[in-house]
């Protein structure tokens, strides 16, 4: 049976009634403006934790979650919370691959829903997850698409039209499924303008990118950059654990450090033991929150 992490995530965060008071009427107000439902801004009502407003936060996502690797991804969660990071942003994949709509396995979706009650956040991840090869790409192109990332950079170049279809698609299929899914993340970050622009009329709160955290409703941009793994080969990994390292040190003066996880660096025991470590060193001086959360805070402070 999957892990159940309530009691932890409980008493961890509470809920500050006046705060979230004061953001539904703020949410309703701009949903009037900005032309999203109202039903869509009063859902968005995450937890604030009452003792983080003075302290950095770090954010723990994991990545490409789908049926296939449920097992290993709830591995991590668990491994996760031992180290203090009791809630996370879990990026899921409907049709990972095209193997299989996520909503046809019921005990997946029991899993995320459980999960989503225990203070965790459920997270829009693409679509398909993979991108086929174009004609006559560019250099530039074909370095992103196949060098950066193994074609899977789905919402690279997708029009408007096309981006809207999947994004909205995806977005009634995890309501459909219980699930308050309110950010959407392209795989390994590329989001053209044209997609961009359709999360944002799909009535997604924010997206993020490999060096910062978009808010698409209020059009705001946070700085913070991502540390992350690239594990297909030997060497990439190598290079992976130099950089992530000299990175680290960087962003540890940083007001949000950034972790995102995939479930391929579970296998690899000096990747994982670089991660944990990091998370370890991390969390004495962070609150660990989900994107959602964050974004509430940010607006918070910023009288929305």
């Amino acid at each position: 049976m999957p892990l159940r992490l309530g009691s932890m995530a409980n008493s961890r965060q509470k809920r500050e009634i006046t705060r979230s008071t004061f953001y539904l009427v703020q949410s309703c107000v701009g949903a009037e403006n900005s032309g999203m439902s109202t039903i869509a801004a009063t859902e968005f009502l995450p937890l604030v934790a009452t003792g983080a407003a003075t302290r950095d936060f770090m954010v723990v996502s994991l990545h490409d979650v789908a049926p296939s690797n449920q097992q290993i991804a709830n591995t991590i969660v668990s491994e996760l919370a031992r180290r203090g990071v009791s809630v996370c942003s879990l990026l899921v994949v409907p049709d990972y691959h095209h193997q299989g709509l996520f909503t046809r396995n019921h005990q997946f979706v029991s899993w995320l829903r459980g999960l989503e009650a225990d203070g965790h956040e459920i997270v829009i991840h693409g679509y398909f997850h993979e991108r086929p090869r174009r004609a006559k790409e560019s250099f530039h192109d074909k370095f992103l698409t196949r060098f950066y990332t193994e074609q899977e950079g789905e919402f690279y170049d997708l029009g408007y039209d096309e981006a809207l279809s999947r994004i909205t698609k995806a977005r009634d299929e995890f309501r459909g499924s219980g699930l308050k899914s309110r950010g959407f993340v392209a795989p390994a970050w590329l989001l053209g303008k044209e997609a961009e622009r359709a999360a944002r009329d799909a009535g997604m709160e924010y997206t993020t990118r490999l060096h910062k955290v978009c808010d698409l409703r209020a059009g705001d941009e946070f700085v913070a950059r991502s540390i992350v793994y690239s594990v297909r080969r030997n060497w990439r990994r190598g290079i992976s654990r130099i950089c992530n390292a000299t990175l680290f040190r960087y962003l540890e003066g940083k007001p949000l450090l950034r972790i995102s996880i995939h479930p391929p660096d579970y296998s690899h025991p000096t990747i994982w033991q670089q991660v944990t470590g990091m998370i370890e060193r991390a969390i004495g001086s962070r609150t660990a929150t989900t994107y959602q959360d964050w974004i509430v805070q940010q607006r918070l402070r910023r009288g929305m």
